[in-house]
C-alpha cells in the first residue's frame, strides 16, 4: 500500500505527460542479473518525494562537469572560460537548491549563460523560467519538446524557448561544445547531449543521457521512436555514461569512490549503454504484453 501511495504521488508531482496513475507492476525483466519491473524502475529513478527536493553533495564529475542536482534529479554545471552552461533546472522548487550547489562549488550562479535540458517533463525543465529571470541565461529546446514545453507555466510563468534546437545540432559556448542528439521516445524531443572533455592529460567522451523509459501505451509513432533510439544511442561515443536521473549512472556509489588518488569513478565506458540495455528488454516486453492483449488476440 505504501509503495501505491508513493508511486501515485510521484506521478502528481511529476509534471503533466510524467506518468497517469500508477504504474503496473509487470512485466518483469532481468538484465546482468538484476529484475526490473515498470514499477521498480520508476522507484528507481524517483526515490521518495524527498529525494526529489533533497540537495545532494554537489560534486565534480570530470573535466569541467559538475553535478549540482537533488538526490534522483540530475543538473549538471558545465564551465567554460566564457560563462556556465546548466543542463536540467529540475522542478521549479529547486532552483534555490541548484542555486546553493553552484554557490557551494566556488561558481556564480549570475553566469549561466546558457540553459539547456532533457526533455519536456516537470521534474525536468519546469524551473527554465525562473532560471532564466535569475541569470538572463538563454534557453534552448529541441524542436520536437517545445508544444510540451510551452504547456508547462509552473505558478503561470510562460515557459521561455529562445533558440529551437535541431537533431545534430551543436550548443558551443567558451571552448566546450555540446551537441544534442533527438533520442525520442519517453518525449518527442528527449534529448542526449554529447561533449568531450579532458582530464590528467586524456581526452573522454561524456554522454548525459535522456531518459529511455518508454510510456504507455505503446503507439505506432513511439514504437518507432523507440526503435530508432535504442539503436542510434549505442552509436554514440561514451567514456563517461551520465543520466537525467542519478541512478541510471549509479551516481551515489560511485560519488562514495571519489578521492584518496582512486581512479575517477565516473569513468565507465563498461557500463555505458547499461541503462539502454534495462530500458529496451522492458520496452520489448511491454509490447509484446500490449500486442498479446490486443482485441482479437488469443
Amino acid at each position: 500500500m505504501r509503495q501505491a501511495v508513493l508511486i501515485f504521488g510521484l506521478c502528481l508531482g511529476a509534471g503533466m505527460g510524467y506518468c497517469q496513475g500508477q504504474p503496473p507492476d509487470h512485466p518483469a525483466v532481468t538484465v546482468r542479473g538484476r529484475t526490473y519491473t515498470p514499477r521498480s524502475i520508476l522507484s528507481r529513478n524517483m526515490g521518495t518525494p524527498e529525494d526529489a527536493t533533497t540537495q545532494f553533495p554537489p560534486h565534480k564529475i570530470i573535466g569541467n562537469i559538475y553535478y549540482v542536482g537533488t538526490k534522483t534529479l540530475s543538473s549538471f554545471l558545465i564551465v567554460t572560460r566564457d560563462g556556465n552552461i546548466l543542463v536540467d533546472s529540475t522542478y521549479e522548487r529547486n532552483v534555490p537548491v541548484i542555486r546553493k550547489s553552484v554557490e557551494q562549488l566556488g561558481f556564480k550562479f549570475s553566469d549561466i549563460k546558457i540553459l539547456l535540458g532533457s526533455h519536456a517533463h516537470g521534474d525536468h525543465q519546469e524551473g527554465d523560467a525562473l532560471v532564466k529571470e535569475l541569470t538572463g541565461a538563454q534557453v534552448m529546446a529541441m524542436a520536437e519538446d517545445v508544444p510540451a514545453l510551452k504547456a508547462m507555466k509552473p505558478g503561470g510563468k510562460e515557459h521561455p524557448v529562445d533558440k529551437v534546437l535541431r537533431d545534430g545540432e551543436s550548443v558551443t559556448l567558451g571552448g566546450t561544445t555540446l551537441v544534442a542528439h533527438l533520442t525520442a521516445g519517453h518525449t518527442h524531443g528527449c534529448t542526449t547531449w554529447t561533449t568531450r572533455v579532458e582530464e590528467g592529460g586524456k581526452a573522454y567522451n561524456v554522454m548525459i543521457g535522456c531518459s529511455l523509459r518508454s510510456p504507455q501505451p505503446l503507439t505506432p509513432d513511439v514504437i518507432a521512436e523507440m526503435n530508432r533510439s535504442f539503436k542510434f544511442v549505442r552509436t554514440l561515443p561514451c567514456d563517461v555514461p551520465l543520466g537525467d536521473h542519478p541512478a541510471q549512472y549509479s551516481m551515489t556509489d560511485k560519488y562514495a569512490k571519489l578521492g584518496n588518488g582512486r581512479p575517477n569513478p565516473f569513468i565507465d565506458a563498461a557500463n555505458c549503454y547499461v541503462e539502454a540495455d534495462i530500458q529496451e528488454a522492458m520496452f520489448r516486453a511491454i509490447l509484446e504484453e500490449q500486442q498479446k492483449s490486443a482485441p482479437g488476440r488469443q
